[in-house]
């Protein structure tokens, strides 16, 4: 039992209660319940999990980061979330999760924290949780850290053509070239190089038991229109599936009609739909 404050910080002692909301949606919740796996519930780097009580339950979270994520919140949550973080001052870069909550949320705390960059108001979130149908390029393996100086550049440039700004602008790229260096040391970084050039890449960024969630998938654009995205997925699928988890996922945008045709043909499924709010 908690108490009957309506949100609260929460920490180690909640883990229980924190992972029955979390494990009710493996697939949804995937980028949550990694991030708590690697900093623990009270969090590291300024990250707070907050929660939402009624009768002395906890029947909501609220991941407070770098990404703001509302995890099985109904509008009394979002109501209770949004006067937090109102009274907290935005400290998140984007806020992501399922429609209907973000919507809500960002109704409520549009006055406050706006104007928004941009707004993705519909992302198909997909899943695959069996061999790819096409064949998986052979020659997409896991990024070797002596190839780092390839991969950072494309990196950035998928960031930059996805989210509409650089990700290294503020510190130069030290922080940013961190994150993607982890990535590679921890083997989760695939690409296809030829000539020291990435021809295609993508990143598996979350990781649970239960599932994983692939991102940062990109093909150099002078090499686009080729097959490399379509052959690349199924790799990165298959590597995903034999060594992560048994379920595998993704999110895109909804106007995004040559990846979303893509991972049709690799085999993804739509089970869901979330909305992102970007600074």
């Amino acid at each position: 039992m908690l108490r009957t404050a309506p949100v609260r910080i929460l920490g180690e002692r909640h883990r229980e209660a924190v992972y029955a909301l979390l494990d009710a949606d493996p697939v949804g919740n995937v980028f949550v319940a990694s991030r708590l796996s690697t900093t623990g519930i009270s969090g590291g780097g300024g990250a707070e999990v907050w929660g939402h009580v009624e009768r002395g339950r906890l029947t909501a979270l609220c991941y407070s980061g770098a990404n703001l994520v509302p995890v099985n919140a109904g509008p009394a949550a979002i109501r209770s979330f949004a006067d937090h973080a109102r009274w907290r001052g935005r400290r998140c870069s984007s806020i992501v999760g399922p429609v209907e909550a973000v919507g809500d949320f960002w109704e409520q705390i549009e006055p406050a924290w706006g104007p928004a960059r941009a707004i993705r108001a519909s992302q198909p979130v997909l899943e695959i949780d069996g061999p790819p149908a096409v064949p998986a390029d052979p020659l997409v393996r896991r990024v070797r850290i002596s190839e780092l100086d390839a991969l950072v550049p494309a990196c950035v440039a998928m960031f930059t053509e996805e989210v509409g700004v650089p990700p290294d602008s503020g510190d130069g790229g030290a922080l940013y070239r961190a994150r993607v260096e982890e990535l590679v040391r921890t083997g989760r970084a695939f690409a296809r190089i030829e000539d020291g050039r990435v021809v295609f890449k993508a990143e598996i960024g979350a990781v649970t038991p239960q599932v994983c969630q692939i991102q940062g998938v990109w093909v150099h654009p002078d090499l686009r229109g080729r097959g490399h995205s379509t052959a690349g997925m199924a790799a990165v699928v298959s590597y995903a599936l034999a060594e992560f988890a048994p379920r595998v996922t993704l999110y895109v945008n909804d106007f995004n009609t040559a990846a979303r045709a893509t991972y049709r043909r690799v085999g993804f499924r739509q089970v869901g739909e979330v909305m992102s709010v970007l600074f």
